[in-house]
């Protein structure tokens, strides 16, 4: 039989458990663009259009442009360094769909995996237009 835990060694153990979440952000400080804009409006404004369409990986819900999560800023701080650089949002885009996958981007392309995606809301629509109007027609004959 074990021995029983002692109530300060479990309060212990529950305050280095919580103290984790705390001590995930890293004491490096940002990126040069992470929170600076380009210089030239232009390219600032493409890099802007872009991160909207970016998904920040951590907060899963928020674009990568209104996300305040360090891995955020380090992907705006990556496209606006890359539009500076001349390169276009397609292969910007691209190269971080390659590298976190297509859940990246709130705009998946269409393909056999993502094809049920964009598929079966129209059919469950045309599936509910079907049944609504057979519902109609039989109130119409009483």
């Amino acid at each position: 039989m074990s021995a029983p835990v002692r109530p300060c060694a479990a309060a212990f153990v529950a305050l280095l458990a919580l103290a984790g979440p705390a001590l995930a952000d890293s004491a490096l400080p940002p990126a040069r663009y992470a929170h600076e804009q380009l210089a030239d409006p232009a390219k600032e404004r493409v890099a802007h259009d872009l991160m909207l369409t970016l998904r920040c990986i951590v907060c899963q819900g928020q674009s990568i442009a209104d996300s305040d999560a360090e891995l955020a800023g380090d992907m705006r701080a990556l496209v606006r360094s890359r539009i500076d650089a001349g390169e276009t949002p397609e292969s910007i885009r691209d190269w971080l769909i390659e590298r976190y996958g297509r859940w990246v981007t709130y705009e998946p392309p269409v393909d056999a995996v993502t094809a049920p995606l964009w598929v079966t809301p129209l059919i469950l629509l045309a599936l509910g237009g079907w049944l609504a109007r057979g519902r109609f027609r039989g109130r119409g004959r009483r």
